[in-house]
């Protein structure tokens, strides 16, 4: 599956659209993150536990955005996008978005 984050994919073309695929998770903090996190506001800097959570919810929101195109028969992703929101204190929403297409080599 090839994913892009712009309207084509140099080489190919698209043959046909099959519409809007999403993935999405919404991801909550654990108390010991949370914790930990509140001592490092304190000293400042990054706190690398909620970029490693961030980073795994965006993974998870892709891999449920790549399965939903799979099941159209798609072949990529193109435009793709990421959003995230707070839903609730201490709960994420991390969303994946693109069309998925289908497409073939052009002939050189």
């Amino acid at each position: 599956m090839k994913l892009v984050n712009i309207d084509y994919i140099p080489g190919y073309e698209i043959t046909e659209s099959l519409g809007i695929v999403k993935g999405q998770i919404v991801q909550s903090k654990n108390i010991g993150r949370d914790f930990m996190a509140g001592m490092k506001t304190i000293v400042g800097g990054e706190i690398t536990s909620y970029t490693d959570m961030i980073s795994t919810a965006r993974q998870m929101a892709t891999k449920r955005m790549v399965d939903e195109a799979t099941s159209l028969g798609a072949d990529a992703i193109i435009n793709i996008r990421y959003g995230s929101s707070a839903v609730m204190n201490g709960a994420a929403e991390i969303i994946a978005y693109g069309t998925a297409v289908k497409i073939k080599e052009q002939k050189k």
